[in-house]
């Protein structure tokens, strides 16, 4: 497969609360050929964001693709992945240091911004969370 497209996103309500993440995994055709969540219980909107993308990324390393293109609408993680922003919260490293080990495992990658409206997870996330899905 030369190359798969990552969309993820991560919600709480409030903030910390509840919260939700998800991740659709397109081809190269932009044919979905993955969609998923999870209900995350309380937690912080950054957290449930890289919950999405870890999620995402340990699936789509099953298509052993050459480059992977990752969208989110969360300009703070996209800012420390691209090492542009410290990653200051204790809690959030953790994650930061696991997003950061599954992206390497990729020969090639990219991550860019996009608003929520392009999200293609957003409204996955935000069914896990009202839905409470396990």
């Amino acid at each position: 497969m030369k190359y798969l497209i990552l969309y993820f996103d991560g919600t709480s309500r409030p903030n910390p609360g509840k919260s939700a993440c998800a991740y659709v995994i397109q081809d190269e055709k932009s044919e979905i050929i993955e969609k998923s969540g999870k209900y995350l219980g309380e937690g912080t909107n950054n957290i449930a964001e890289y919950s999405g993308l870890i999620l995402g990324l340990i699936s789509a390393l099953k298509y052993k693709p050459d480059k992977i293109k990752i969208y989110s609408d969360s300009n703070l993680l996209i800012q420390q992945l691209n090492g542009t922003y410290k990653v200051k919260d204790h809690d959030l490293k953790k994650f930061h240091i696991i997003a950061s080990e599954l992206m390497n495992l990729f020969p090639e990658k990219e991550i860019n911004f996009i608003p929520h409206e392009k999200n293609l997870a957003h409204s996955t996330a935000q069914s896990f969370l009202e839905n409470g899905l396990f």
